[in-house]
Parts: structure tokens; C-alpha cells; sequence
């Protein structure tokens, strides 16, 4: 038996020599014969381990290398900022700020006299239901923790400051949340991410959702969450066959309850252009929802062929409301100053205007785009907020509409700035996709998202349990709007909805702090 396991052993040693050794030989000689690659050619077993390398080179500085704050287009420290309060409901840090205060930035001013939690002007019912993590360990390679059922506070804005969007449509939308899900479509996220998202937003209350551009899918209403319904140049959702623009469906549309805006998308912050879905995207299902043909790549179009400048655009927009019924906004990317100011003008001299606006910055996310245009196209955030303000209080048109903002105004502090700079409400985008399991792997367009987000493939989707995602989801926006609370608190404000210019200070390279004074007026 002795001499049997020896002769076994020493085959099986052989094995595991002569069969990495021939593959070796056999690929040293095709990459030295092949004509595609330089390095493979002059150096083939080195060439190979370059390329394995490169390959895992984004998980290697993602997990490794890359520190907390230099991460893009999310850093490690902006995505445990999300994860942490979706997670476990906290956002406790210790012994000080990893923010580098000698860089240029924007500063909350706080007041010697702040707000006490009873003096504050916030609506805390009814109390939600969630889960939330507990750590009871931490060990070097795992942690053991558990999850335990817990009523959470909800954070309302009370009746005196609900903001009303569409105060004389014949159906207004009143909103109790500042913090709602900017626009992603069933298709660009699977069946199971848009079902934990509504379930989650649903549960939250006080929030909406934003349907994008792919129009309202049976998954958007599982959670009885507010929906705004994206329309965008390609008119998906309410559309022909032919492609032009059915008032039919738009009434349907219309007549679905949980339906409470409809927005027409003329830009994304990451794409000034139209939408774009890859082909194995397109299935049967979500091609029926956009009535196109399944399993095609869809490019919708540039702009709106309805429309070529402010007054046809404002034109249709009273078409779509008269038909409608409820309120219809617009979303921009802010660039050329003079669009703006265009479209604010018009707005004066009609008396017709869009209910909201929702500006995105050019820092803003996609499934799908160009490098560049994600890289160099459009203003961020916080340079078009003040722009787009401005213009509408200059055209005395600032009280006729709402300013929605978004671009990476994940966290209490960034919101408030915003909210500070001129807008009214604040939507979300990757943020939510964290909230539900996005690991940022950044392969949004190629179907093959790793944690079943980003995709429509079944079988990667079955990693994303809907239950345990919503609770997150829930967690998240709740926590936030604690946060933008506790804000509003130190300055001295019983809502966050009194955040105005004041309430900000800039501080650039050469430590000279700027009072903003580009806003002249109240908002």
C-alpha cells in the first residue's frame, strides 16, 4: 500500500507539473508567433502577468491602495458615508474630520445660539418599522453582528413647511421630505434594485421616485412610493409605435395615482445628450413598458423634436399639464449662462413656466456614456445652483417654480449647502444604488453589474435579496433627513427649508473666506 500512495503521489506531482508546464510552452510559442501584441510577442510569460495585473487593477486600488479620500468618482470614505447610515442607522465618526480644511470649499455657518430638538419644526409620525444592524465584534478577517427589528423616527417636514410643487395644477404634489430618488429606469437597473428601491422609499414616506427616462414599470409601484415619471427625448412610456408622442398613453400615465409629476429630461449631468441601453438590456418586458423593439440597442434622441427653444418647450409643457393634470417640471444641465437666462425670460413674458427644474451637475452618473461628456460637459452642482436661481429671481419668476438639485449630494452637509445655494429639494441617484448593494465596480453598461443592480440578468440579480435591500433603503433617507436637521439646528433654523446664501461662507486656496453674495433675495 506504502508503494501504491508513493506511486500515486508521484504521479499526481507530475501532473501538476507537466500540465502548467505544457500550457506555458504552448502559449509561449503562440503569443511569440502572434502579430496583435508587442509585449506578448517580445515577452510572453511577463507580457501574460502585465495583463492579469492591469486587469485587477481597479480592485487591487479600490481595496488597497487607493486612500479613503481620493477615490473617484466615490471615494472609500463617500461610500462607507452611505453605507454606514443605511447599514447600521448611524453616522457617529470619531476623534475628527478626514476633510483637508486647507482646501477651497464651502463652510455652514453655524449660530452661538442653536436650536433645541423640541424647538425644531419636524413632523415624527407615523414611527417606521426597519432593521438595522449591531456590531458585537470585530475580528480580523469577519465580524459578527446581527440585525434586529427597530422603530426609527421619520424626520417629516411639519405642515407649515411642506414644499407644494404645482400649487395651482388641479393636483399639486406635496412633498414632506427634502431627499428623493433622482431618475433611473427599469432596464438601466433590474426588476429586483427598482423593487427595494420603491419598497424602501415607500416605507420611508415623505420621498418620491423618479421613474427615468424608461417610463413607470409594475416594479416602481410594489412600494405605494410618489413617483415622478421621466419623459425623455425618445418618449418611452408615452409613445407610438412610430415614435411620436401618444396623449393617449400620457392620459393613462396620467391616471395611475402614485403618478404625482411628470418630468421632461433634456439632459443628464454625466450626459448632455440622449439615453442610451445596450441591447442585451432591452428584454421583452422592458421593451413593451417603452414600446420599441426588444433585444435592439436604444439611442434616444439628442433633444425633443416637439421643441427648439424656450417658448415651443413652454408650449408643450402647458400641452402636457392640460392633459395631465398634475405638475410638469424639466431637467437641465446648466451650461451656456444665456440658455438660462433665455428660458427665464420667456418664462416672464408668457406667464407659462414648468412647475420645477431640476438641475443636474456635470458630476452627475449614468448607466451609459461618452468619457467625453461625462469628463467635461456641463456645470457641477454647485456652481449651476446659484446660476439658475439667480436668473429666475432676476426675471421676478423664482416664486413660480421649484429647483430640484442633484449631483453627488449624498451626505446632510452637501445638502445643505445646496439647499442653501438656491435649491428646493434634492434628488439621489448612485447613492440609492449603494443603499441596495452597488459596490461601484463601474460596469453599469455591460449587463454584467456583480451584485445584480445594474443589470437584467436573472441570474446576477438573485444576489439582491428585496427585502433586506428596502430596509437599507429606508434606513438611508431616513438618516439623512436627521442629519439635514441637526444642520439646520446648529445654524439656528427650525426647518431646513429656511437654509438660505447667508447660511454659507467659501473658503479658497489663499484662506480668505467669501461671504456668497450672488443671491440678492430670499428664496
Amino acid at each position: 500500500m506504502t508503494e501504491i500512495a508513493s506511486l500515486l503521489l508521484l504521479i499526481i506531482i507530475l501532473i501538476l507539473l507537466i500540465i502548467p508546464g505544457f500550457f506555458m510552452i504552448y502559449g509561449y510559442f503562440v503569443d511569440r508567433n502572434q502579430q496583435r501584441h508587442s509585449v506578448l510577442k517580445n515577452y510572453p510569460l511577463i507580457g501574460r502577468m502585465r495583463y492579469f495585473f492591469e486587469s485587477i487593477g481597479p480592485e487591487l486600488r479600490q481595496y488597497l491602495f487607493t486612500e479613503d479620500n481620493s477615490g473617484k468618482p466615490f471615494s472609500r470614505k463617500d461610500y462607507q458615508n452611505i453605507v454606514l447610515p443605511a447599514k447600521y442607522n448611524k453616522r457617529m465618526v470619531g476623534f475628527g474630520s478626514q476633510r483637508d480644511f486647507d482646501q477651497p470649499g464651502y463652510y455652514i455657518k453655524n449660530t452661538m445660539y442653536p436650536k433645541l430638538t423640541e424647538e425644531l419644526a419636524i413632523e415624527q409620525s407615523p414611527v417606521i418599522e426597519s432593521y438595522v444592524y449591531n456590531i458585537e465584534k470585530e475580528y480580523l478577517f469577519s465580524r459578527k453582528e446581527y440585525r434586529t427589528k427597530t422603530d426609527i423616527q421619520p424626520y417629516l417636514l411639519d405642515d407649515d413647511h411642506v414644499i407644494v410643487i404645482g400649487e395651482n395644477c388641479p393636483n399639486p404634489f406635496q412633498v414632506k421630505g427634502l431627499i428623493g430618488m433622482s431618475g433611473m429606469s427599469y432596464g438601466a437597473l433590474g426588476d429586483r434594485a427598482i423593487t427595494a428601491l420603491s419598497l424602501g422609499l415607500g416605507r420611508a414616506g415623505g420621498t418620491w421616485m423618479n421613474t427615468g427616462e424608461g417610463g413607470v414599470s409594475d416594479y416602481h409601484l410594489k412600494g405605494n412610493v410618489d413617483l415622478i415619471m421621466q419623459i425623455g427625448p425618445g418618449l418611452f412610456g408615452v409613445r407610438t409605435h412610430e415614435g411620436e408622442i401618444s396623449w393617449e398613453e400620457l392620459k393613462k400615465k396620467a391616471n395611475i395615482e402614485q403618478v404625482k409629476a411628470f418630468e421632461l429630461k433634456l439632459a443628464q449631468g454625466a450626459k448632455t445628450r440622449g439615453g442610451h441601453v445596450e441591447a442585451d438590456k432591452v428584454t421583452q418586458e422592458i421593451a413593451e413598458i417603452r414600446n420599441i423593439p426588444p433585444y435592439q440597442t436604444v439611442d434616444s434622441p439628442n433633444r425633443f423634436k416637439e421643441f427648439d427653444d424656450p417658448y415651443t418647450m413652454l408650449e408643450f409643457i402647458e400641452r402636457i399639464r392640460d392633459v395631465a393634470g398634475k405638475p410638469v417640471g424639466i431637467k437641465i444641465v446648466v451650461g451656456q449662462q444665456r440658455d438660462v437666462d433665455d428660458l427665464a425670460r420667456a418664462m416672464k413674458e408668457t406667464g407659462k413656466a414648468p412647475d420645477f427644474i431640476s438641475v443636474d451637475g456635470g458630476e452627475g452618473g449614468t448607466g451609459a456614456t461618452y468619457q467625453e461628456l461625462a469628463d467635461s460637459v456641463g456645470l457641477p452642482i454647485k456652481s449651476a445652483i446659484p446660476i439658475l436661481h439667480q436668473a429666475l429671481i432676476d426675471h421676478n419668476v423664482r416664486d413660480r417654480v421649484k429647483i430640484i438639485a442633484s449631483g453627488k449630494l449624498f451626505t446632510p452637509d452637501r445638502i445643505a449647502v445646496a439647499l442653501a445655494l438656491g435649491a428646493d429639494l434634492i434628488q439621489l441617484a448612485r447613492a440609492f444604488m449603494v443603499t441596495v448593494g452597488c459596490i461601484l465596480a463601474q460596469v453599469c453598461h455591460t449587463n454584467h453589474c456583480p451584485v445584480g443592480v445594474a443589470t437584467t440578468d436573472s441570474k446576477l440579480q438573485q444576489a439582491l435579496d428585496i427585502k433586506e435591500k428596502s430596509y437599507r433603503v429606508t434606513n438611508y433617507v431616513v438618516s439623512v433627513r436627521e442629519g439635514l436637521y441637526n444642520i439646520a439646528a446648529s445654524a439656528g433654523l427650525e426647518s431646513p427649508t429656511e437654509f438660505k446664501d447667508e447660511h454659507v461662507s467659501y473658503k479658497d486656496l489663499y484662506d480668505v473666506i467669501y461671504e456668497n453674495h450672488l443671491m440678492t433675495s430670499e428664496k
